[in-house]
């Protein structure tokens, strides 16, 4: 047998590939989600416990310690596995409001997107600002309805809130046979099976090829009134609901909708299977040197999240790179185009979690760890042969700012070493004073960023440190050719960001339109210029 070339080889497995991020509003199950993918993926052996946060065992995907404490998700974790001849990446995101800046930044490395929603409560407010990011970048968009075993919502006025608060219709690839209580199965529309739950307990489940939904077998085991229920709706959609059309999926004008109940297993097998062979692999990339084909044999990728300390031990700082064209292999050299010098990538890592290999060789859609000493930021771009700048990555406007003073000046050294980390991840924004006392100003988007940066200073640097709340509400980076501090006085005070840009902070909207009245030569951005 003939050996593959390499742009043979490339193309082979980035048709393979599947990266994607699950989004959702917190508790909505997403974390439970994940883990019923990687047990069908043969990645792990059994599900952590998501609620019983003082057993031994933890979700996978939350590794630090904090997460464990509060049983939520505050950092991206990535996840691999193999599963029926594809590479699955999974990026499972927080699903906390507060750390909305983390995931923003991680669906840029996504090629398709998973959202989550409750079947009793529908689509909320988290679930409505993640699927804009997701829309904004034309990502197909999946639908899982999670918690089928619960009452709530019916399939058809989940449908009606889809298109009414998201502006998305929806296709459903299969349907429930009841709900609640009396759920005992969905119906596949798609490949004419059905996944019915055997016994009364739930604890085994039957997946059975039928003729349609009319087959005899669908009556015997869900009754009458369950299956004429389920005639009807499926009639009803048949006439009156949308076509699957591929193309309009693709354009995230479709989603395709599933339902099921992760923790009990249910519909997950099926949804996986499906969402494999209509997701699509990695997509092109847009950069300054035009759009980057994945199938190029140049090797291409960029820095979308840093993490400090992963591993307590080692207090190492790993930067997450997706690869966005050619083929990674371990040792190779590449160019760090903001430095413009060339580097050698010794130790990449890949992950499932906390768990991390040592990879060889790796292609367009996956996701590598980096080892970091400190020469990577968010947005960097590494490249082979030319010098390729990814579209930068967003940055967002703090709302919630504070002062901070450290308890011991002697662990000064310790304090500066973690405020640089920290501000490097992306956890925490710095400013400091612009007049002749230096005062460190930290800005967040959700107050629980304080709550873990303040964790983590003490848990990975040994730092007590001390907040004092501000009253300001909103940052503006000011771009202008003459900058005169008096001018932001009133209710407002000017810094500068560790780029020494200019920024206005302000205590309220009236502080900010008079500020931009009284300077009309100014620009007032919301992101760093």
């Amino acid at each position: 047998m003939s050996k593959l070339t390499i742009a043979d080889e490339i193309k082979q497995e980035v048709e393979r590939r599947r990266t994607f991020a699950i989004i959702s509003h917190p508790d909505a199950g997403k974390t439970t989600l994940t883990e019923k993918l990687l047990l069908f993926g043969g990645a792990i052996r059994e599900a952590g416990s998501v609620k019983a946060r003082k057993a031994s065992r933890h979700a996978t995907s939350d590794w630090m310690e904090i997460e464990k404490q509060r049983g939520i998700s505050v950092t991206s974790s990535v996840m691999q596995f193999d599963y029926s001849g594809h590479r699955v990446n999974i990026l499972d995101t927080p699903g906390h409001q507060d750390f909305s800046e983390d995931t923003y930044r991680t669906l840029t490395a996504a090629d398709s997107a998973v959202m989550l929603i409750d079947v009793a409560k529908g689509v909320e407010a988290q679930t409505i600002k993640l699927f804009q990011v997701c829309s904004k970048r034309g990502i197909p968009i999946f639908t899982f309805i999670n918690k089928l075993d619960r009452e709530g919502k019916s399939p058809f006025e989940l449908m009606e809130e889809l298109e009414r608060v998201l502006g998305i219709r929806a296709v459903p690839m299969n349907w429930p046979i009841g709900s609640g209580r009396e759920l005992c199965g969905v119906y596949d529309r798609m490949k004419n099976q059905v996944e019915l739950f055997n016994g009364n307990d739930h604890s085994t489940i039957e997946v059975q090829k039928v003729a349609d939904y009319n087959d005899p077998h669908i009556r015997e085991m869900a009754g009458d009134y369950l299956t004429d229920q389920l005639i009807a709706d499926l009639e009803l959609l048949d006439v009156a609901g949308d076509q699957f059309d591929y193309e309009k999926v693709r354009a995230g004008e479709l989603t395709p909708l599933f339902f099921g109940s992760a923790v009990n297993n249910f519909g997950v097998q099926t949804f996986l299977e499906n969402f494999l062979q209509l997701a699509p692999s990695p997509t092109p990339r847009q950069s300054t040197s035009g759009t980057v084909d994945p199938m190029s044999e140049k090797f291409s990728g960029y820095v979308f999240k840093i993490q400090a300390n992963m591993n307590p031990a080692h207090r190492d700082r790993i930067a997450f790179l997706r690869i966005c064209s050619g083929r990674f292999e371990r040792g190779m050299s590449v160019r760090h185009v903001r430095n413009g010098k060339d580097i050698k990538l010794a130790q990449p890592q890949q992950f499932l979690a906390q768990d991390r290999d040592i990879v060889e060789n790796a292609y367009p859609g996956d996701i590598i760890g980096l080892f970091d000493p400190g020469i990577f930021r968010i947005g960097d771009s590494l490249s082979q042969g030319s010098e390729i700048v990814f579209d930068e990555l967003p940055t967002f406007s703090p709302e919630i700012f504070a002062k901070v003073t450290v308890k011991n000046a002697l662990k000064h050294k310790q304090y500066q070493k973690g405020i640089d980390q920290l501000t490097e991840e992306g956890t925490i924004q710095v400013f400091h004073s612009s007049g002749g006392f230096d005062e460190t100003i930290l800005g967040v988007v959700g107050q629980l960023q304080f709550e873990v940066f303040e964790h983590r200073m003490r848990a990975e640097y040994g730092v007590e440190i001390q907040l004092h709340r501000m009253t300001f509400q909103f940052a503006r980076w000011i771009v202008d050719d003459k900058i005169d501090p008096t001018k932001y006085r009133i209710n407002s005070t000017l810094v500068k960001d560790k780029k020494d840009n200019y920024v206005a902070l302000f205590e309220n909207e009236y502080a900010m339109r008079t500020a931009m009245e009284k300077n009309p030569t100014s620009k007032f951005l919301e992101m760093a210029p």
